[in-house]
Protein backbone atom coordinates (compact mmCIF):
# COMPACT_ATOMS: atom_id res chain seq x y z
CA UNK A 1 0.00 0.00 0.00
CA UNK A 2 2.69 2.46 1.13
CA UNK A 3 5.10 3.76 -1.64
CA UNK A 4 7.28 5.77 0.21
CA UNK A 5 9.06 3.33 2.44
CA UNK A 6 11.83 5.14 2.90
CA UNK A 7 10.13 7.44 5.14
CA UNK A 8 8.26 5.96 7.91
CA UNK A 9 8.21 7.25 11.71
CA UNK A 10 6.43 5.79 15.06
CA UNK A 11 5.12 9.50 16.20
CA UNK A 12 6.18 13.16 15.62
CA UNK A 13 2.74 14.15 13.88
CA UNK A 14 1.31 17.71 14.20
CA UNK A 15 -1.23 18.03 16.61
CA UNK A 16 -0.44 14.93 17.70
CA UNK A 17 -0.89 13.74 21.94
CA UNK A 18 0.26 10.71 23.73
CA UNK A 19 0.46 10.09 27.80
CA UNK A 20 2.66 7.00 28.60
CA UNK A 21 1.64 6.11 32.30
CA UNK A 22 5.45 5.76 33.71
CA UNK A 23 6.09 1.89 34.92
CA UNK A 24 6.06 2.79 38.38
CA UNK A 25 2.90 3.70 38.57
CA UNK A 26 1.16 0.85 37.12
CA UNK A 27 1.26 -1.40 40.08
CA UNK A 28 -0.84 1.13 41.52
CA UNK A 29 -3.34 -0.01 38.83
CA UNK A 30 -2.88 -3.72 38.62
CA UNK A 31 -2.74 -3.70 42.68
CA UNK A 32 -6.18 -2.29 42.88
CA UNK A 33 -9.03 -4.41 43.43
CA UNK A 34 -10.90 -2.33 41.09
CA UNK A 35 -8.64 -1.59 38.37
CA UNK A 36 -6.41 -4.36 38.47
CA UNK A 37 -9.28 -6.07 36.46
CA UNK A 38 -9.22 -3.82 33.32
CA UNK A 39 -6.40 -0.69 32.94
CA UNK A 40 -4.93 1.46 30.43
CA UNK A 41 -0.84 1.74 30.19
CA UNK A 42 -0.79 4.27 26.97
CA UNK A 43 -3.01 6.14 25.28
CA UNK A 44 -2.99 8.98 22.45
CA UNK A 45 -3.83 10.82 19.23
CA UNK A 46 -2.54 11.20 15.90
CA UNK A 47 -3.48 13.51 13.49
CA UNK A 48 -3.67 12.87 9.24
CA UNK A 49 -0.75 10.91 10.30
CA UNK A 50 1.41 10.25 7.37
CA UNK A 51 3.98 7.70 6.90
CA UNK A 52 3.38 6.45 10.34
CA UNK A 53 4.50 3.08 10.64
CA UNK A 54 5.15 0.62 13.96
CA UNK A 55 6.21 -2.85 13.82
CA UNK A 56 6.66 -5.38 16.78
CA UNK A 57 7.91 -8.61 16.04
CA UNK A 58 6.86 -9.87 19.12
CA UNK A 59 4.15 -8.09 19.74
CA UNK A 60 3.45 -5.69 22.74
CA UNK A 61 3.19 -6.33 26.57
CA UNK A 62 -0.35 -5.22 26.20
CA UNK A 63 -3.64 -5.57 24.41
CA UNK A 64 -3.87 -2.41 21.69
CA UNK A 65 -7.04 -0.98 20.33
CA UNK A 66 -6.62 1.71 17.17
CA UNK A 67 -10.05 3.46 16.48
CA UNK A 68 -9.75 5.29 13.00
CA UNK A 69 -11.78 8.23 12.89
CA UNK A 70 -10.51 9.73 9.35
CA UNK A 71 -8.03 8.46 6.10
CA UNK A 72 -7.24 4.81 6.32
CA UNK A 73 -4.15 2.20 7.10
CA UNK A 74 -3.24 -1.14 7.32
CA UNK A 75 -2.67 -3.41 10.27
CA UNK A 76 -1.33 -6.99 9.84
CA UNK A 77 -1.65 -9.54 13.05
CA UNK A 78 0.19 -12.66 12.86
CA UNK A 79 0.55 -12.51 8.97
CA UNK A 80 -2.80 -11.49 8.70
CA UNK A 81 -3.29 -7.93 6.67
CA UNK A 82 -6.34 -5.77 7.55
CA UNK A 83 -7.75 -2.77 5.82
CA UNK A 84 -8.60 -0.17 8.31
CA UNK A 85 -11.06 2.67 6.77
CA UNK A 86 -13.05 5.97 8.91
CA UNK A 87 -15.37 4.67 11.50
CA UNK A 88 -13.49 1.40 11.78
CA UNK A 89 -11.14 0.25 14.79
CA UNK A 90 -8.85 -2.74 15.09
CA UNK A 91 -7.84 -4.66 18.26
CA UNK A 92 -4.24 -6.19 18.89
CA UNK A 93 -3.84 -8.81 21.30
CA UNK A 94 -0.88 -9.27 23.28
CA UNK A 95 2.08 -10.95 22.44
CA UNK A 96 1.12 -10.93 18.91
CA UNK A 97 3.10 -9.86 16.44
CA UNK A 98 1.77 -7.24 14.25
CA UNK A 99 2.55 -3.98 12.43
CA UNK A 100 0.57 -1.15 11.12
CA UNK A 101 0.58 2.06 8.76
CA UNK A 102 -0.88 4.90 7.69
CA UNK A 103 -2.03 5.10 4.27
CA UNK A 104 0.09 7.37 1.70
CA UNK A 105 -3.05 9.03 -0.17
CA UNK A 106 -5.43 9.39 2.95
CA UNK A 107 -3.36 9.16 6.36
CA UNK A 108 -5.09 7.78 8.71
CA UNK A 109 -6.07 9.98 12.14
CA UNK A 110 -6.51 7.63 14.96
CA UNK A 111 -6.93 7.35 18.57
CA UNK A 112 -5.01 4.76 20.15
CA UNK A 113 -5.23 3.01 23.75
CA UNK A 114 -2.70 0.21 25.12
CA UNK A 115 -4.67 -1.78 27.80
CA UNK A 116 -4.13 -5.17 30.24
CA UNK A 117 -6.12 -6.40 33.25
CA UNK A 118 -6.70 -9.49 34.87
CA UNK A 119 -10.11 -9.54 32.42
CA UNK A 120 -8.23 -7.68 29.74
CA UNK A 121 -7.96 -11.12 27.78
CA UNK A 122 -11.67 -12.23 27.92
CA UNK A 123 -13.05 -8.85 26.89
CA UNK A 124 -10.84 -9.38 23.71
CA UNK A 125 -12.77 -12.30 23.33
CA UNK A 126 -16.17 -10.48 23.48
CA UNK A 127 -15.27 -8.03 21.05
CA UNK A 128 -13.80 -10.70 18.58
CA UNK A 129 -16.96 -12.37 19.22
CA UNK A 130 -19.44 -9.43 18.47
CA UNK A 131 -16.92 -8.11 15.57
CA UNK A 132 -16.50 -11.72 14.24
CA UNK A 133 -12.60 -11.04 14.07
CA UNK A 134 -10.29 -8.31 15.50
CA UNK A 135 -11.72 -5.65 13.53
CA UNK A 136 -15.22 -4.32 13.82
CA UNK A 137 -16.74 -0.84 12.84
CA UNK A 138 -17.10 1.80 14.99
CA UNK A 139 -19.67 4.74 14.31
CA UNK A 140 -21.15 7.03 17.19
CA UNK A 141 -17.44 9.19 16.70
CA UNK A 142 -18.32 12.01 18.30
CA UNK A 143 -19.45 9.92 21.55
CA UNK A 144 -15.96 7.79 21.25
CA UNK A 145 -13.68 11.02 21.13
CA UNK A 146 -15.47 12.56 23.46
CA UNK A 147 -15.27 9.97 26.09
CA UNK A 148 -11.66 9.52 24.91
CA UNK A 149 -10.52 12.89 25.24
CA UNK A 150 -12.41 12.88 29.03
CA UNK A 151 -10.41 10.06 30.48
CA UNK A 152 -6.62 11.72 28.57
CA UNK A 153 -7.67 14.63 30.35
CA UNK A 154 -8.23 12.94 33.28
CA UNK A 155 -4.50 11.65 33.45
CA UNK A 156 -3.33 14.80 32.32
CA UNK A 157 -4.15 15.89 35.90
CA UNK A 158 -1.94 13.20 37.01
CA UNK A 159 -1.83 10.12 38.71
CA UNK A 160 -3.54 10.20 41.35
CA UNK A 161 -5.68 7.33 42.66
CA UNK A 162 -9.04 9.19 41.91
CA UNK A 163 -7.73 9.87 38.93
CA UNK A 164 -6.29 6.18 37.74
CA UNK A 165 -10.04 5.09 39.06
CA UNK A 166 -11.85 7.37 37.39
CA UNK A 167 -10.19 6.90 33.94
CA UNK A 168 -9.91 3.23 33.95
CA UNK A 169 -13.51 2.90 35.07
CA UNK A 170 -14.49 5.33 32.21
CA UNK A 171 -12.73 2.53 30.14
CA UNK A 172 -15.26 0.08 30.45
CA UNK A 173 -17.49 1.65 29.24
CA UNK A 174 -15.23 3.14 25.93
CA UNK A 175 -14.73 -0.34 25.22
CA UNK A 176 -18.03 -0.95 25.32
CA UNK A 177 -18.53 1.43 22.77
CA UNK A 178 -16.86 -0.72 20.73
CA UNK A 179 -17.88 -4.43 21.33
CA UNK A 180 -21.50 -3.44 21.39
CA UNK A 181 -20.88 -0.53 18.38
CA UNK A 182 -23.05 -2.72 16.06
CA UNK A 183 -26.13 -3.68 18.14
CA UNK A 184 -26.83 -0.42 19.84
CA UNK A 185 -26.98 3.03 18.94
CA UNK A 186 -27.56 6.31 20.82
CA UNK A 187 -28.95 6.40 24.44
CA UNK A 188 -29.07 2.72 24.13
CA UNK A 189 -31.81 2.26 21.37
CA UNK A 190 -30.97 -1.14 18.95
CA UNK A 191 -29.87 0.05 15.71
CA UNK A 192 -29.89 -3.45 13.94
CA UNK A 193 -31.31 -6.76 15.12
CA UNK A 194 -30.48 -10.45 14.40
CA UNK A 195 -32.73 -13.46 14.58
CA UNK A 196 -32.40 -13.63 18.09
CA UNK A 197 -33.04 -10.25 19.24
CA UNK A 198 -36.14 -10.17 16.84
CA UNK A 199 -37.79 -13.15 18.82
CA UNK A 200 -36.83 -11.85 22.13
CA UNK A 201 -39.06 -8.71 20.83
CA UNK A 202 -41.62 -11.08 19.42
CA UNK A 203 -41.55 -13.09 22.86
CA UNK A 204 -41.91 -10.02 25.06
CA UNK A 205 -45.02 -8.77 23.25
CA UNK A 206 -46.41 -12.40 24.10
CA UNK A 207 -45.72 -12.25 27.33
CA UNK A 208 -49.08 -13.19 28.42
CA UNK A 209 -49.82 -16.37 26.02
CA UNK A 210 -48.18 -19.37 25.09
CA UNK A 211 -46.03 -20.09 22.86
CA UNK A 212 -43.98 -23.06 21.14
CA UNK A 213 -40.75 -23.25 19.81
CA UNK A 214 -41.90 -23.38 16.51
CA UNK A 215 -44.29 -20.60 16.87
CA UNK A 216 -40.70 -18.34 17.86
CA UNK A 217 -39.15 -20.07 15.33
CA UNK A 218 -41.68 -19.40 12.42
CA UNK A 219 -41.24 -15.55 13.73
CA UNK A 220 -37.49 -15.17 12.17
CA UNK A 221 -38.19 -18.12 9.26
CA UNK A 222 -36.02 -20.49 10.95
CA UNK A 223 -36.13 -24.50 11.67
CA UNK A 224 -37.25 -25.19 15.50
CA UNK A 225 -33.96 -26.99 15.60
CA UNK A 226 -31.57 -24.15 13.33
CA UNK A 227 -32.93 -21.17 15.94
CA UNK A 228 -32.77 -22.90 19.18
CA UNK A 229 -29.05 -23.71 17.94
CA UNK A 230 -28.21 -20.04 17.42
CA UNK A 231 -30.65 -18.55 20.39
CA UNK A 232 -28.92 -20.66 22.78
CA UNK A 233 -25.13 -19.83 20.84
CA UNK A 234 -25.79 -16.36 21.44
CA UNK A 235 -27.56 -16.35 24.87
CA UNK A 236 -26.69 -19.36 26.63
CA UNK A 237 -30.15 -20.63 27.60
CA UNK A 238 -32.71 -22.54 25.24
CA UNK A 239 -35.35 -20.20 23.74
CA UNK A 240 -38.10 -21.72 26.41
CA UNK A 241 -36.52 -21.18 29.20
CA UNK A 242 -35.33 -17.49 28.11
CA UNK A 243 -39.21 -17.01 27.18
CA UNK A 244 -39.67 -18.53 30.90
CA UNK A 245 -36.94 -15.92 32.71
CA UNK A 246 -39.11 -13.01 30.93
CA UNK A 247 -42.27 -14.61 31.93
CA UNK A 248 -40.61 -14.37 35.96
CA UNK A 249 -39.10 -10.76 34.89
CA UNK A 250 -42.72 -9.44 34.60
CA UNK A 251 -44.18 -11.56 37.50
CA UNK A 252 -41.52 -9.72 39.49
CA UNK A 253 -42.86 -6.59 38.45
CA UNK A 254 -46.67 -7.53 39.23
CA UNK A 255 -45.35 -8.85 42.84
CA UNK A 256 -43.29 -5.47 43.44
CA UNK A 257 -46.16 -2.91 41.86
CA UNK A 258 -49.45 -4.45 41.62
CA UNK A 259 -51.99 -6.15 44.34
CA UNK A 260 -52.48 -8.80 41.98
CA UNK A 261 -52.78 -12.40 43.68
CA UNK A 262 -50.14 -15.25 42.22
CA UNK A 263 -52.88 -16.47 40.33
CA UNK A 264 -54.07 -13.58 38.78
CA UNK A 265 -50.23 -12.73 37.87
CA UNK A 266 -49.70 -16.43 36.19
CA UNK A 267 -53.13 -15.61 34.53
CA UNK A 268 -51.56 -12.65 33.21
CA UNK A 269 -48.49 -14.37 31.93
CA UNK A 270 -50.41 -17.33 30.43
CA UNK A 271 -49.93 -19.59 32.98
CA UNK A 272 -53.52 -21.76 34.23
CA UNK A 273 -51.76 -23.42 36.61
CA UNK A 274 -51.04 -21.25 39.67
CA UNK A 275 -48.74 -23.99 41.37
CA UNK A 276 -46.60 -24.22 37.91
CA UNK A 277 -46.39 -20.96 37.86
CA UNK A 278 -45.07 -20.85 41.74
CA UNK A 279 -42.81 -23.79 40.42
CA UNK A 280 -41.21 -21.87 38.04
CA UNK A 281 -40.74 -18.78 39.92
CA UNK A 282 -39.24 -20.28 42.73
CA UNK A 283 -37.32 -22.07 40.58
CA UNK A 284 -35.73 -19.02 39.05
CA UNK A 285 -35.58 -16.75 41.28
CA UNK A 286 -34.60 -18.87 43.95
CA UNK A 287 -37.33 -17.91 46.28
CA UNK A 288 -41.54 -18.50 46.08
CA UNK A 289 -43.54 -15.32 44.58
CA UNK A 290 -45.17 -15.19 48.31
CA UNK A 291 -42.05 -15.01 50.35
CA UNK A 292 -40.69 -12.35 46.87
CA UNK A 293 -43.29 -9.89 47.48
CA UNK A 294 -42.89 -10.04 51.55
CA UNK A 295 -39.13 -9.72 51.52
CA UNK A 296 -39.35 -6.59 48.63
CA UNK A 297 -41.81 -4.75 50.58
CA UNK A 298 -39.64 -4.11 53.80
Amino acid sequence: MNTSTSIKKREGFQGQKAIVIPRTILPVSKGNPVMGTLYITDMGYYPKARHHYRERKHGADQHILIYCSKGRGRVQIAGIDYEVEAEEFICIPAKTAHSYEADDDDPWTIHWVHFTGSVASSILDSQQKQSAGHKGTARHSEKIVTLFNEMYESLGRGYGIDNLLYTNMCFWHFLTLFIFNEKFGSAGQEVEKDPTDLAIDFMGKKIDQVLSLEEIAAQVNFSASHFSYLFKKKTGYAPMEYFNHLKVQKACQYLLFTGLRVKEIAQNLGIEDPYYFSRLFTKVMGISPALYREKRSH
